[in-house]
């Protein structure tokens, strides 16, 4: 599968929250603004492809009856060092995903990739993979932090562009604030996951 194919389908046809409903509890959780959400799908997607290259590196050595630990390990140290790297660089993102940090050790994305394609794989394929499926879990946040964020504050882009981002005149004065609180995340999601079946059920109309 050529390399622009793999992006559509990690990004699009086969995204891993949208399609695949996976690692939906960091995507509810850490979307509330898109700096959070951002931050969130890149440390999942460094973790993602070095995770993937490493195991495929040692798929032929790593025994199988302790295969899915090994995958554990290897996953929760690239985890660890990109723990470290916020709390020394960007302290104020690391306690703004707080729990969810660490947890990215058990995201099902990432060990269902490890297990489903990077121990079956050479490194180059795993690689690519790794990036595909992680620029679709940063899509997806991507896209849930600034509905969240627009509705619920009022402002895009909060931390990114200044202090208090672009600032949106008549939602910043009354925003919905419900919308960056736990129950707001499951109606974005739900918007989005019908927005997609109306638009995928109009094409298998036609």
């Amino acid at each position: 599968m050529k390399f622009t194919e793999r992006l559509k389908a990690g990004v699009l046809l086969d995204n891993p929250v949208f399609m695949q409903t996976i690692g939906l509890c960091p995507a509810l959780a850490t979307t509330t603004s898109l700096s959070n959400a951002i931050g969130m799908g890149a440390a999942a997607t460094v973790v993602l492809i070095c995770s993937n290259v490493v195991i495929s590196l040692l798929r032929k050595f790593i025994p199988d009856k302790i295969r899915i630990a090994a995958f554990i390990s290897i996953i929760a140290t690239f985890v660890t060092l990109i723990q470290m790297l916020l709390n020394a660089y960007i302290p104020s993102l690391a306690a703004s995903l707080g729990l969810f940090l660490p947890l990215i050790v058990v995201n099902c994305i990432i060990l269902g990739r490890a297990e489903a394609y990077a121990s079956k794989n050479k490194v180059l394929p795993s690689a690519l993979d790794g990036v595909c499926m992680g620029l679709g879990f940063t899509f997806a946040l991507v896209l849930m932090g600034f509905f969240r964020e627009l509705l619920g504050a009022g402002t895009i882009a909060a931390g990114i562009i200044g202090d208090k981002g672009i600032q949106i005149p008549g939602l910043v004065d009354y925003p919905a604030t419900m919308m960056i609180l736990p129950a707001g995340g499951f109606l974005v999601m739900g918007f989005i996951l019908a927005a997609i079946q109306k638009i995928m059920s109009g094409k298998e109309g036609k």
